[in-house]
């Protein structure tokens, strides 16, 4: 009978050192919530995010909101993710503000929150911020378009197909970066519309899709049909307003310049559809933003900002088969090997 209840003794005790190695090293777990999973570029950032939670040992659990702006979803998701027992978060957030009591709970329940791409508002919201310069992104076809027109800037006709109601800080930095870019005065520069720069047309919305696109294109063209240029939040939202100015006959006639870099993005620059973008990298975001949550929840250790930024940058460059002086840029071959999507 003893022998019985030391040999369970045993037992029991192996069986729990078999158990307790594996799950030190296996639990780790991370969720990836994105703003949608069908535009190539969280598509791309969701790949980067897998990849490198399956070469590190992570546990990943994926989320994404219905549509561009869907924030209710994220809200779940990030609940979802602090039940589980999740070590750390990466996300995109819908909205940048609204969904700031949310990552505080997760923080609070010692969860660590990176934003990608998009800061938070306020950005230390979150713990860190893996992204594109957005504003120089912006500033960078902002100058580009205000260098191709040369003289005929000063008496351009400018739309902006922004993102969403809520103004995120990628769709702030994005629009008010063009304005620095092409030499308008941003008035408040953390507020998109204020602006009263008489070559302004006005600003419409597209939730960062081609039909947004296409519906704010023809909004716009009604309130002035010589616009002859426009910024667009994204790739997608740039096809969809040329789209609307080829249905008037009017895609010869207006400069098109937007941000991401995906490859349809770059073969549309290729093809003269968008004139310039600048050109992000998604998959380093999300592959960096998994090293740092197992970092932490080895170390405890959290990430740093690059040095002289309030965040971690991610690089951009400008992607134009037009290039002008004095403005670095990589041609559409070179934007071809680096694109994603």
């Amino acid at each position: 009978m003893k022998k019985s209840v030391l040999s369970a003794a045993l037992g029991a005790l192996a069986l729990g050192v078999a158990f307790s190695a594996p799950a030190m090293a296996a639990d780790v777990s991370a969720c990836l919530i994105t703003k949608t999973d069908t535009n190539p570029f969280f598509v791309k950032m969701k790949e980067g995010a897998t990849a490198k939670a399956k070469e590190l040992g992570v546990t990943l659990k994926s989320y994404a909101g219905k549509i561009d702006g869907d924030s209710e979803s994220q809200v779940a998701a990030i609940e979802s993710c602090i039940a589980d027992g999740a070590k750390g978060i990466l996300i995109t957030a819908s909205d940048t503000k609204g969904i700031v009591p949310s990552v505080k709970k997760a923080r609070d329940a010692g969860l660590l929150v990176i934003a990608l791409d998009t800061p938070l508002d306020p950005a230390d919201a979150a713990d860190a911020t893996f992204a594109t310069d957005n504003l120089l992104a912006g500033k960078l076809i902002g100058q580009w378009a205000k260098d191709t027109l040369g003289d005929k800037a000063k008496d351009a006709k400018v739309g902006f197909l922004d993102l969403t109601p809520s103004q995120p800080t990628v769709d702030v930095l994005r629009d008010q970066g063009f304005m620095m870019g092409f030499g308008i005065d941003t008035k408040d520069p953390n507020k998109i519309g204020d602006e009263n720069d008489p070559r302004i047309v006005g600003h419409d919305v597209t939730n960062g899709n081609e039909e947004g696109g296409r519906k704010a294109m023809e909004n716009l063209l009604q309130k002035d049909p010589s616009i002859n240029v426009i910024h667009t939040i994204n790739e997608p939202a740039a096809v969809g307003a040329y789209q609307a100015l080829k249905a008037v006959g009017m895609e010869k006639n207006v400069l098109i310049v937007s941000v991401d870099g995906g490859c349809p993005g770059v073969k549309s620059v290729k093809e003269g559809v968008i004139g310039a973008t600048s050109q992000q990298y998604p998959l380093l975001m999300a592959s960096l933003g998994i090293e740092a949550i197992k970092k932490f929840a080895d170390s405890g250790e959290k990430p740093k900002p690059t040095e002289g930024k309030s965040f971690f940058d991610t690089g951009v460059s400008l992607v134009t088969d037009k290039p002008v002086p004095g403005l670095k840029s990589i041609d559409t071959k070179e934007g071809t090997a680096k694109c994603w999507g």
